[in-house]
């Protein structure tokens, strides 16, 4: 019961803030951009085949997964991370009768909540923009059943492959005071993680190419290697290191 409620007032902080407005215009931005497109190109659907909903959803993962999603997520995380240093109120914070454990772990699944939300805008903008112009200028659907199975697989994996963003992202927010540090870091590595799938062959244990992998097919793993087993451990990892960092801190643990 204290951790639902620790979750439901990190929740709040979170309403009206630049995080969530971050959320909201990336999961439409790419979708709105696409609806342009189709609005000329309305026959862009049907084209696809006889598969066109999950060859459209793929294709705007693609786009998605490669950069937009990476450089999101390491936005919105510092951001969230960003409202105790703000207003100074980490001492605040362990004032309340609550553990440490149940403060660290609320904000991290906020963050988490906060994908799953930008995943979410992200789904409704993709099924909007292939909808429309099909109803505008077809005056139906495309005749292919909608891939319910198919797209939560797609959106799992890439949220799994997000993971260890969202565990580096928070270890380096409660290192760094300075938003631009752990923001700029951040984008960094997104960058490096790109740079080296360009002739790295061991590019698969660098936590933040996991999303990348799973748009370029190019890029074989060894035999035995699964990326979303490597995600998971990486976040957790990743997780425990930020937990005893913020125990031992003396400003926050």
């Amino acid at each position: 019961m204290q951790f639902i409620h620790s979750m439901q007032a990190e929740w709040l902080k979170t309403r009206r803030s630049a995080a969530s407005w971050l959320c909201l215009a990336g999961g439409f931005f790419l979708p709105v951009l696409f609806l342009l497109g189709c609005l000329t190109r309305h026959q862009y659907l049907d084209a696809m085949g006889p598969q066109a909903w999950i060859g459209y959803a793929t294709r705007m993962w693609q786009y998605m997964g490669i950069l937009l999603l990476p450089s999101g997520i390491v936005l919105a995380a510092s951001l969230i991370m960003q409202v105790e240093y703000r207003s100074n109120s980490w001492k605040q914070l362990h004032t309340m009768p609550l553990d440490h454990s149940t403060i660290f772990f609320s904000k991290l699944f906020i963050i988490v909540l906060m994908t799953l939300k930008f995943f979410v805008f992200f789904n409704v903008g993709m099924l909007l923009s292939g909808i429309i112009p099909n109803l505008l200028f077809a005056g139906r659907l495309p005749a292919d059943p909608f891939p319910v199975a198919d797209l939560l697989r797609l959106n799992a994996a890439f949220l799994v492959a997000c993971l260890p963003i969202i565990a580096v992202q928070f270890l380096l927010s409660l290192l760094f005071r300075n938003f631009l540090v752990s923001v700029g870091v951040g984008l960094l590595l997104v960058i490096g993680a790109l740079l080296l799938m360009e002739g790295w062959k061991y590019v698969w244990l660098f936590p933040y190419a996991y999303s990348p992998l799973l748009v370029m097919k190019s890029q074989t793993l060894p035999a035995g290697v699964n990326a979303q087993v490597l995600a998971a451990a990486y976040s957790v990892i990743f997780t425990a290191v930020a937990y005893v960092l913020y125990r031992l801190s003396p400003s926050r643990g």
